[in-house]
């Protein structure tokens, strides 16, 4: 098993995110290995600060950087030498088995879409994020972001990549799916969420529960919520703003601390043909950690394998 890093991409690049790679190197217990994507010359440098043999590491030296606030096509196509964009060219050329990035999130979706590109029948790969259950448990919330606009099909189908997610990553022999909606009753919403649930209801793909209202996100029995991109990152953003709300107040709550983003890594995007994530642009060391193991886990898992299996 081989993982690529970005080392460039990320707010706390390169720093970071070796210190962050070398945390997943102490851990890691197998034969995995990390290959590093960026200027070798700072990478080398770092690694000796640390008093790391540069030897343990495959580095691809990469001498372009593709920006946070850069434009995510033209900065896929126009720096061929990026971190990101060679990154995904190994992947493509199954150099590596997953590739992860804290750096541009919309290159990281285009590189995706346009290399390794989407499994047939996938209609929208889209990507997805850990809410935290107050009953301890995990809820598989998507799209996130990356698909704002949806039709009924789209969110039909997030609903199975949610559920196949769910069951290989998370473990849930039969995850329950809900739709999120403004009511409980499969007559509220909007056209599009009516529309969605009359093809989601009965479902033979997954065990579809109904809609969800935004009040019971944290306190159901729901293991994965299926929305468009534009609902369901407001929803994140909010959640992510409570747990910065408790830490201003200074608030001890073992719930409230899972709602640490370091805690998860990474946002994966589901329906390519390889293991892909995407980490926060303000990733630490232990995010970048976390970010390593999770893009291990999703390729070990042969995700994606399975995902085709399910569609054809």
């Amino acid at each position: 098993m081989r993982i690529g890093i970005d080392i460039m991409g990320g707010d706390h690049a390169p720093e970071k995110i070796v210190q962050g790679v070398l945390l997943a190197k102490e851990e890691i217990k197998d034969k995995t290995e990390l290959v590093l994507f960026g200027d070798k010359k700072k990478i080398e440098n770092l690694l000796s600060i640390h008093n790391t043999n540069k030897h343990i590491f495959e580095i691809v030296h990469c001498n372009e950087t593709i920006s946070m606030g850069e434009n995510a096509i033209k900065g896929f196509r126009n720096k061929p030498n990026s971190s990101i964009s060679k990154g995904f060219d190994a992947l493509k050329k199954n150099h590596i088995d997953g590739f992860a990035s804290a750096g541009n999130s919309g290159a990281m979706f285009v590189g995706g879409y346009y290399s390794v590109k989407a499994i047939e029948g996938v209609l929208r790969p889209t990507i997805c994020s850990v809410l935290p259950k107050i009953n301890g448990g995990k809820t598989l919330l998507l799209d996130v972001g990356a698909n704002a606009d949806c039709k009924a099909d789209v969110l039909y189908q997030f609903g199975l990549l949610g559920s196949l997610y769910a069951k290989y990553i998370f473990n849930i022999k039969n995850p329950n799916v809900s739709l999120l909606n403004l009511g409980e009753e499969k007559s509220k919403g909007n056209l599009l969420s009516q529309a969605a649930y009359n093809l989601m209801e009965g479902t033979r793909d997954y065990n579809f529960i109904g809609n969800i209202e935004s009040r019971d996100i944290f306190d159901s029995n729901t293991d994965v919520i299926v929305c468009d991109g534009f609902t369901g990152n407001i929803v994140l953003k909010q959640a992510e703003a409570i747990y910065e709300l408790v830490k201003k107040r200074n608030i001890k709550d073992e719930y409230f601390d899972k709602f640490n983003y370091e805690r998860y890594g990474g946002t994966p995007i589901i329906g390519l043909n390889k293991a892909v994530v995407i980490g926060h642009g303000i990733s630490n060391q232990l995010a970048i950690k976390n970010m390593v193991f999770l893009t291990k886990n999703i390729a070990e898992s042969r995700l994606s394998e399975k995902i085709k299996k399910h569609i054809n």
